[in-house]
């Protein structure tokens, strides 16, 4: 089956199936990546304040929520964009966690930050990072679980070389996930390869999940794009969510409400369980 997506068999040892029904489960502090159910990851884009992040922790566990996201070091295209709180933001996103019961995940961007990611739950590698291999080898040599994201002008074979590296270090706990790529399109942010989905989930033993903020750029798309990735066999949605998207700090014109976002946990379930 893998000879059919053209891959080279001989540069990988870990992330590929080597057998049918092969599959790994990146279990975090109570919640299974790769278990055959879709988990979701909800939060802002950024860590704006203390107060800020309660509140959405708040409102997206009671909407369904299994994960707390916030950014606290934002790469930004531009310098003269907002860039997060930094330390601050990780402490106020790991508080907030705690208090309301969520595991945590939160963008590194360097490989000295490390020791300030203690209280994180799972290391995001971004898209601008995914070939970043000094910070995926760190990372290697961690016990945390890691969220590598697909860089923007990247291929399948080149997203699961950047897991190699990791997984070559001894970290086995590895979580992919499609964010949309760069194309010729100018009406979403990306396009969303919902292919690239169904590929991993066929020829790679490691659990996939979605970012549907990303991939679109636009809040009335997330939902539709979501219940897709969900029918594809998704072991994770992760979106932007934000209390007054109008407001935010980073990213408001991707960011769904609190409500919205409990529809779209609710119609999710409902495919995922239909498909199984």
């Amino acid at each position: 089956m893998i000879d059919n997506f053209n891959l080279n068999k001989d540069k990988f040892r870990y992330t590929l199936k080597m057998s049918d029904g092969e599959k790994a489960v990146v279990k975090v502090k109570g919640v299974s990546f790769g278990d055959g159910n879709v988990k979701f990851i909800a939060g802002p884009c950024a860590v704006e304040s203390r107060e800020k992040i309660f509140k959405l922790a708040e409102l997206v566990k009671n909407a369904g929520a299994d994960m707390l996201r916030g950014g606290a070091f934002k790469p930004r295209t531009s310098p003269y964009d907002f860039q997060g709180i930094g330390e601050k933001g990780l402490e106020y996103l790991a508080e907030a966690g705690k208090t309301f019961g969520l595991p945590t995940v939160s963008e590194i961007t360097d490989k000295g930050m490390l020791p300030e990611f203690t209280d994180i739950d799972i290391l995001q590698i971004g898209a601008k990072n995914m070939q970043n291999f000094e910070l995926l080898k760190a990372v290697g040599r961690t016990d945390k679980p890691v969220l590598l994201k697909r860089g923007f002008s990247n291929t399948i074979e080149e997203l699961l070389l950047s897991a190699e590296y990791i997984l070559s270090e001894g970290n086995q706990n590895v979580i992919l996930c499609e964010r949309g790529i760069r194309t010729f399109e100018k009406a979403t942010r990306n396009t969303f390869d919902v292919s690239a989905i169904c590929l991993l989930k066929q020829i790679s033993r490691l659990p996939v999940i979605a970012d549907p903020s990303h991939a679109t750029g636009k809040r009335q798309l997330v939902l539709p794009v979501s219940l897709a990735a969900a029918a594809v066999g998704v072991d994770g949605i992760m979106t932007e969510v934000h209390d007054d998207p109008a407001r935010a700090l980073c990213d408001g014109e991707q960011a769904i409400t609190p409500s919205e976002f409990k529809e779209l946990t609710i119609k999710a379930k409902e495919i995922a369980k239909a498909i199984r």
